[in-house]
């Protein structure tokens, strides 16, 4: 097996090690190694989406890194049929998103959130 050397800022090595605990896993290794497959498994699924789709992105954020939703929302406004914002904690927020458009466009918009290092999680629900 291949070793691989990463560096992780320590609150997500803490977030690791109480989901190594409390489900199980042998390692930080078994860990990693479940969630990439996770991960690739749903790549796959968003690279499959094609033709017309309607969706639900979900995104969580720290109330000040709003940023980087509104470029993306309206970069991708087009497909965007409706957005709501909420104020779920003191300082955390959720956007929802409804989607309608090509699958492809879709999957390109969920990957681009997903990428924004100031967002908590990011969601698609097809529907």
């Amino acid at each position: 097996m291949t070793i691989v050397s990463l560096s992780l800022p320590e609150e997500l090595v803490k977030s690791m090690e109480q989901i190594q605990q409390s489900e199980g896993f042998a390692g930080r290794s078994e860990l990693i190694r479940a969630s990439l497959r996770l991960m690739l498994s749903d790549t796959r699924e968003k690279d499959s989406l094609k033709g017309p789709v309607n969706a639900i992105l979900v995104v969580t954020h720290d109330e000040f890194n709003e940023g980087p939703v509104t470029r993306l929302k309206h970069e991708f406004e087009d497909i965007v049929k409706t957005h709501i914002h909420n104020k779920i904690s003191h300082s955390n927020c959720v956007e929802i998103f409804l989607v309608e458009g090509d699958g492809r466009k879709i999957s390109s918009m969920t990957k681009a959130f997903q990428k924004e290092e100031k967002l908590r999680s990011v969601k698609l629900v097809v529907i």
